[in-house]
C-alpha cells in the first residue's frame, strides 16, 4: 500500500465557513473508504489584528458588515447549510471573537491529535460559544485530546509553536490564499471554499487516479 493522499486544509477556528467545510470533507471522505487520506491542518488567522484578548463579537461585526441585517442573513444561511452537514451554530451565544494565534499553536503542537484537537476547536466555539483564544480553555482542550498538560501553557506561546503557526502561514501567502477554507490535495490541486461533498468526491477520485498513474509510470520507468 502505498503513501496516504496528502490534504492540507488552511482553516481559522473562529470561521464558520471553515467548520462547514471539515464536516464537508469528512463526508467526502466516507464516500471513499478505500482512498487512504492524511489531512493536515494548516493556519491562517482571519483577523491577526485583535489584540490578545479577543473583541467583542457585535461591535466587531458591526465594524465589519455594517447593516446588520446582512450579518442576520448570513447566519440563516449559514444555520440551514450547517443543519445539512450536521452542525448546529449557536450565532446567539458567541459573545467574543477572540484572536487565534495561540489556538493555531495548539494545532501545531497536536501531531497525529490534529483532527481531535481542531475538532474540539469548532464545537468550542461554535456549539459551546467559548473563547477560544483563552489560555485556560485552550489547555483544557489539549489536555482532553491527550496532550501533555504540565508543559501546554508555555508551550502554546513559545517562540518555536507560534514559529511553526509563522510557517503555515507564510505558505498560505506563497500560495496566494486570501480566504479560508483552502483544501490542496497531494501537494498540487486546490479548491477554495466550503465545496460540496460531492466535489470533493470528484476531487479525491481525480486526484488519486493522477498519482496512481505518476506511480504506475516511475515504477515502469525504473523497470527499464
Amino acid at each position: 500500500m502505498g503513501a496516504p493522499l496528502l490534504v492540507d486544509v488552511w482553516s481559522d477556528v473562529v470561521c464558520p465557513w471553515c467548520y462547514l467545510g471539515k464536516r464537508r470533507l469528512e463526508l467526502a471522505l466516507r464516500e471513499r473508504p478505500a482512498v487512504a487520506v492524511e489531512v493536515r491542518w494548516q493556519p491562517l488567522e482571519l483577523n491577526p489584528e485583535l489584540p490578545v484578548g479577543g473583541a467583542d463579537r457585535r461591535a466587531y461585526l458591526a465594524r465589519k458588515f455594517g447593516d446588520p441585517r446582512r450579518v442576520a442573513e448570513a447566519h440563516k444561511r449559514l444555520l440551514t447549510l450547517g443543519a445539512q452537514a450536521g452542525i448546529e451554530y449557536r450565532f446567539d451565544q458567541i459573545q467574543r471573537v477572540p484572536n487565534t494565534r495561540a489556538a493555531h499553536a495548539l494545532v501545531a503542537l497536536a501531531g497525529g491529535r490534529q483532527g481531535a484537537v481542531v475538532e474540539a476547536l469548532f464545537r468550542a466555539y461554535f456549539d459551546e460559544a467559548r473563547d477560544v483564544g483563552d489560555l485556560e480553555v485552550l489547555v483544557e482542550i489539549g489536555a482532553a485530546a491527550g496532550l501533555a498538560e504540565q508543559d501546554l501553557r508555555s508551550r502554546l506561546v513559545a517562540r518555536e509553536t507560534i514559529a511553526a503557526v509563522e510557517t503555515g502561514e507564510a505558505a498560505a501567502v506563497r500560495l496566494g490564499i486570501s480566504g479560508v477554507p483552502f483544501f490542496v490535495l497531494a501537494g498540487r490541486w486546490a479548491l477554495s471554499g466550503a465545496q460540496e461533498p460531492a466535489t470533493l468526491v470528484a476531487a479525491l477520485d481525480q486526484v488519486a487516479a493522477a498519482v496512481r498513474s505518476e506511480a504506475a509510470t516511475a515504477a515502469d520507468d525504473g523497470a527499464r
